[in-house]
């Protein structure tokens, strides 16, 4: 391929790197690739993957109501009266009253002054921060930020800065660094999506108040999980705003907790404002359709009214973690639904999969870039709405792989003994 006019200079062919990647092919002829793979059926807790029925523990479905007949209900009853579609963005033609009683009553419950609706969560954190954070601002991020959060800081014009996850120390080194005139966010998951910890919100507002900064916190896996009513992180540490808070802005999706699709930005309503007319992932988005919108809400009148979800969703987990925890397994400091296994290496992991697969379990494993490199792991996910025959399921088949591993580790050292 040469350029024309190029007198003869061979070109670069953009696609050349897409010949070369060859890694995911090579899983897939060995019969451990795990990604997009196809579900037929779905009730919940369990679904049918090539015509097995296997247990789901790989959904961020916590309180376990995509399947609740109110919510569905709703959703129905919503296409039914909007459409299928607002067929357009919220800023023209796509606001729905739906979209803004929806929005009052996700500031009232996250006690904010106003919140505002996205098409996804991703696109949350992408419109934000773009809009807030300018040319002569800094944003200071947690290592393990969600993607979102790093792909929303690239399209800021601002400076990005990185500190050591967790690390309040390093977080403190860096806020020392701004400039005086530069106007500082800190921005933190709320619970870590990969290993299930909890950041430490009180030392990071403690550190943003010393040094003039401002917090957001994305609570994509807080919200509907932590807290005695599900208000997420800022909750947990008793840390909503009529109980002294320190958090400017929260976010928060739908596809967790909430049973649907979309995100939300909660905080005062002078900064909302301003998002809602800056936000390009807002105003050049279409809007959350009829149903996605109505099934939220219906979930969000759930958590309010049936706070037992989350108190059996923590018993569920207990259980869980204390039963791995006695398998000899490394779940991270999980505090959360999300109960990581600890694996290693690539190759281990999809291994560590298959054979979770072949027993007719749905988890995920994860591996570099969504791990640190050799740090793979198997990420499970609880529901309320899981039974104690599932759980039993579950740990039946993980104590059996627990037993296949150290059996390997054994003979392994006994080969390296002779």
């Amino acid at each position: 391929m040469t350029t024309p006019g190029g007198e003869g200079r061979k070109a670069v062919d953009l696609f050349d790197k897409c010949r070369r990647f060859r890694r995911v092919r090579e899983l897939m002829r060995l019969g451990v690739y795990p990604y997009f793979r196809a579900i037929a059926e779905h009730d919940c807790t369990t679904a049918t993957v090539n015509g097995r029925k296997v247990v789901m523990v790989g959904s961020n479905n916590y309180l376990g109501l995509t399947h609740d007949p109110r919510v569905v209900d709703a959703a129905q009853e919503a296409t039914k009266r909007y459409g299928t579609s607002c067929t357009g963005s919220r800023f023209l033609n796509g606001t729905l009253e739906l979209h803004e009683e929806l929005e009052r009553r996700l500031a009232a419950f996250m006690k904010m002054e106003s919140a505002a609706v996205f098409s996804t969560g991703f696109m949350v954190n992408l419109g934000v921060l773009s809009s807030v954070v300018g040319k002569s601002d800094v944003l200071l991020c947690d290592r393990e930020n969600h993607a979102s959060i790093i792909d929303g800081a690239r399209l800021s014009f601002g400076q990005t800065r990185k500190f050591r996850h967790g690390d309040m120390e390093d977080l403190e080194r860096l806020l020392r660094e701004c400039p005086d005139d530069a106007g500082k966010l800190i921005v933190v998951d709320g619970v870590f999506s990969m290993n299930g910890s909890i950041t430490d919100l009180p030392s990071i507002v403690e550190l943003a108040r010393k040094y003039g900064a401002r917090v957001m916190v994305d609570d994509a896996h807080g919200i509907g999980v932590l807290g005695k009513s599900g208000r997420g992180t800022l909750e947990h540490f008793g840390m909503t705003p009529d109980e002294g808070g320190g958090v400017d802005l929260v976010m928060g999706t739908f596809s967790k907790s909430l049973a649907s699709i979309g995100g939300f930005i909660a905080g005062s309503e002078e900064v909302v404002h301003y998002i809602k007319h800056h936000a390009r992932a807002l105003i050049f988005s279409a809007s959350p359709t009829p149903a996605n919108t109505a099934a939220a809400m219906a979930a969000l009148d759930i958590i309010e009214k049936e706070p037992w979800r989350i108190e059996k969703l923590h018993k569920i987990v207990s259980r869980v973690r204390g039963a791995f925890g006695e398998m000899g397994y490394d779940t991270m400091g999980s505090e959360t639904p999300i109960v990581p296994i600890l694996v290693g290496s690539d190759e281990d992991t999809f291994e560590f999969w298959k054979l979770l697969d072949e027993r007719g379990i749905f988890a995920n494993p994860v591996v570099a870039p969504g791990t640190p490199p050799g740090k793979g792991l198997i990420r499970t996910s609880y529901m309320a709405t899981h039974q104690d025959s599932e759980i039993d399921r579950v740990l039946e088949a993980f104590g059996e792989i627990a037993q296949l591993r150290q059996a390997q580790m054994a003979g392994n050292l006994a080969r390296g003994g002779q």
